[in-house]
């Protein structure tokens, strides 16, 4: 099994998710593995006991074996949804503080992740700092805007890539429910994502 199983580290200024304890314990379920690694390493520099996972089947085990203090789910991996992740470890630890990433930055997704019981939702690629200031924000508020957020177009982007793929990437379906010319929405296929 690909789940990395590290022993807890106690910190006892933790000013949410185990505060009680003082647990920092972290799990990473990504199937990016480059990734999955880099981000492992830059929360453990951060004082988190990380352990990782790189599927549904292999997020849902560990939750269930070892409920962290707080969780990195992303939201579209090989074997499913990261939601189902997001699922169990509402189940089994109610109080686990969860950052749902995902590479589609719309707002039906990240309504999904919220009422799924993420506390946040941030997109690909996000960096350690941002991911960590959202894990530690306080409940009653929202954590810090980020340095560099999408640009519009990139925005833009996303939700028309996020549509197609709902439609099963049929090209004259999406360009109907997104009210685009079919020939303006190919125009905007074929293009390389916007920078931001």
């Amino acid at each position: 099994m690909s789940v990395k199983q590290e022993p807890r580290r106690q910190i006892s200024d933790d000013p949410v998710g185990g505060a009680e304890t003082g647990d920092r314990s972290l799990l990473i379920v990504d199937d990016d593995a480059p990734f999955r690694q880099r981000l492992a390493v830059a929360m453990e520099r951060r004082g988190f006991s990380v352990s990782t996972a790189e599927s549904v089947a292999t997020g849902i085990e560990a939750a269930e074996t070892r409920p962290p203090a707080f969780a990195i789910v992303d939201l579209r991996l090989g074997d499913g949804s990261g939601l189902e992740v997001v699922s169990v470890l509402r189940e089994v630890r109610a109080d686990t503080r969860i950052i749902v990433l995902t590479g589609y930055g719309n707002i039906a997704t990240a309504v999904a992740a919220v009422k799924s019981g993420a506390v946040d939702y941030l997109s690909k690629p996000a960096d350690a700092d941002a991911i960590e200031a959202a894990l530690l924000a306080l409940e009653d508020k929202l954590p810090p805007p980020p340095e560099q957020p999408m640009t519009a177009d990139r925005v833009r982007w996303e939700h028309i890539q996020r549509v197609y793929e709902q439609c099963d990437r049929n090209v004259s379906e999406t360009a109907r429910r997104l009210r685009m010319h079919r020939r303006t929405l190919q125009r905007i296929l074929n293009k390389y994502a916007p920078r931001g």
